[in-house]
């Protein structure tokens, strides 16, 4: 159909969602699985606990630190990424960095909270599951929040290649929502993260070029995602939990 996206969705639909938490038994404090699409990530989360070296201890408040792991059959290129990797140091500085400013570490003084999150297959908007992921597995682990914080991709598509409001062929259409791999490597693309319900953005990540007044429009798409992703996450962490109460949980 005309208007359609190279997987048959439309310009504002969101790729299939699954997500769950505690997915590794007593393994870890809290952990929590994540599929966007095909798209899926794995994340641990232990502590609060004691720092492993005296230089992370903060009198202050807790020292949050994340790693990031790819599995070789991840992506299409089957390359096996290590610590120094430039996107490995990336997705751990922007998770580190976002949960950093959220998570309440003045009640959590002179500890470490550590975050491992492993990704298990690639196909767009890795580090918007990477978040998506840490938040369920921290709310999994007990770890003081400020609020969900949820990320979702915005994606903005050649003159006459996308639905939406553009009428002719001179005008560019809407911004893809919640994009693919395939979108992505072939459009300007960035990864917004609000915190709550509202418009609060924790994190704007984009490594292409777009024109500024293209911009607002990404961001406003972006955001709306992240409210939809939100609520996806709320459903299921309010199943766990009515689970857990009424003792059906493992």
């Amino acid at each position: 159909m005309e208007g359609l996206r190279n997987d048959g969705r439309r310009w504002n639909e969101l790729r299939r969602i699954h997500c769950q938490l505690s997915t590794s038994g007593s393994s870890a404090d809290g952990s929590a699985y994540v599929e966007q699409g095909f798209t899926k990530v794995l994340c641990t989360v232990t502590g609060p606990a004691e720092p492993g070296s005296r230089q992370r201890g903060r009198s202050d408040g807790a020292t949050v630190v994340c790693e990031v792991y790819f599995a070789a059959f991840s992506g299409t290129d089957r390359i096996k990424r290590g610590r120094n990797d430039k996107k490995v140091q990336e997705l751990q500085t922007a998770v580190q960095k976002t949960f950093a400013s959220v998570i309440l570490t003045h009640l959590l003084a002179r500890s470490e909270i550590a975050i491992s999150l492993h990704v298990l297959s690639q196909d767009g908007g890795t580090l918007a599951a990477c978040i998506n992921a840490t938040t369920l597995a921290l709310i999994d682990a007990g770890i003081p929040m400020a609020d969900y914080v949820c990320a979702c991709t915005a994606g903005q598509p050649a003159i006459g290649l996308g639905g939406g409001s553009g009428g002719g062929d001179d005008d560019e259409p809407d911004p893809y929502l919640d994009v693919n791999y395939l979108e992505e490597s072939d459009i300007p693309s960035l990864t917004v993260a609000t915190v709550g319900g509202g418009e609060k953005v924790a994190v704007v990540s984009m490594e292409s070029r777009v024109r500024i007044e293209r911009l607002e429009a990404m961001l406003a798409v972006g955001i709306s995602g992240c409210a939809r992703v939100r609520e996806i996450m709320d459903k299921e962490v309010r199943r766990y939990g009515k689970e857990k109460l009424d003792g059906t949980g493992e």
